[in-house]
C-alpha cells in the first residue's frame, strides 16, 4: 500500500519544500499531474518542473499525463527523470503504441480511465502496464468530491488482475481521504492519490499517518 501526494496542491513557489516535507513524513511516491488545458481546463507543469524535482527527491516521480497527443511528449518526460508515466485511454487512438514508447524508454508504464469511460477500453492493453489509475473525480482540478461508481472499476480491475495473472498496481486519484481510501483498498487499490487532503491541512504529517493507518 503506498501514498503519493499530488503536487497539484502544494504550495507551487516551494515545490522543493514541500516535496522533501512529504518524503520525510512518509509519502512513497511523489505524483505529478500534468495537464495542457486542452484534455483538462486547467494548465500545470512540463518537463523541466519533473527535471528539477528529480535532484531533490529519490522517491519514485509518478507522472500522469492529462494532454492530448501524449506520444509527443513521452520521451521528453522520461529523460526528465519519470519514473511512471500514466497516459489517458481517452487521449490517443493509439494506446497500444504510447505505452510501448513508455515501456521503450525503460519507464513503468500506466493507463488511466476517466470516471465515464468503463474498463473494457484498457482490457487489451493490461497485460502490457505496470499501474492501472482509476479518476474517482474527473480530472483538471483538485478539490472534488469522491465518484461512488469507481469502486465497481476497482474491484473489476482487481478481478481481471487476479484471474490472468496480471501485475499492475492499482492506483486511484481524488477525494481521497481516509474513509474513502479505506473503500478503495477493501476494492482492490494499493496507490492512493491525495492532494488537497494533505497539502490542504493544518497538519499535512498528520494526515499522511491518517491516511497510512487507514490503508494498513
Amino acid at each position: 500500500m503506498k501514498i503519493a501526494p499530488s503536487i497539484l496542491s502544494a504550495d507551487f513557489a516551494n515545490l522543493q519544500r514541500d516535496v522533501e516535507f512529504v518524503e520525510k513524513h512518509g509519502a512513497d511516491y511523489i505524483h505529478i499531474d500534468v495537464m495542457d488545458g486542452q484534455f483538462v481546463p486547467n494548465i500545470t507543469f512540463g518537463p523541466n518542473v519533473v527535471k528539477a524535482l528529480r535532484p531533490i527527491t529519490k522517491l519514485p516521480l509518478d507522472v500522469h499525463l492529462m494532454i492530448v497527443d501524449p506520444e509527443q511528449y513521452i520521451h521528453d518526460f522520461a529523460a526528465a527523470g519519470s519514473d511512471i508515466i500514466g497516459v489517458h485511454v481517452e487521449a490517443t487512438p493509439h494506446i497500444h503504441r504510447a505505452i510501448q514508447m513508455i515501456k521503450a524508454e525503460n519507464v513503468k508504464a500506466e493507463v488511466v480511465l476517466n470516471p465515464g469511460t468503463p474498463v473494457d477500453a484498457v482490457k487489451h492493453v493490461l497485460s502490457m502496464v505496470d499501474q492501472v489509475l482509476v479518476m474517482t473525480v474527473n480530472p483538471g482540478y483538485g478539490g472534488q468530491s469522491f465518484i461512488e461508481d469507481s469502486l465497481d472499476k476497482l474491484r473489476e480491475l482487481a478481478a481481471l488482475k487476479e484471474k490472468h495473472g496480471y501485475h499492475y498496481d492499482i492506483q486511484v486519484d481524488g477525494g481521497i481521504f481516509p474513509e474513502t481510501a479505506q473503500r478503495c483498498k477493501e476494492a482492490g487499490a494499493n496507490v492512493f492519490v491525495a492532494g488537497s487532503y494533505i497539502y490542504d491541512a493544518e497538519q499535512p504529517e498528520k494526515n499522511i499517518q491518517l491516511l497510512k493507518e487507514a490503508i494498513q
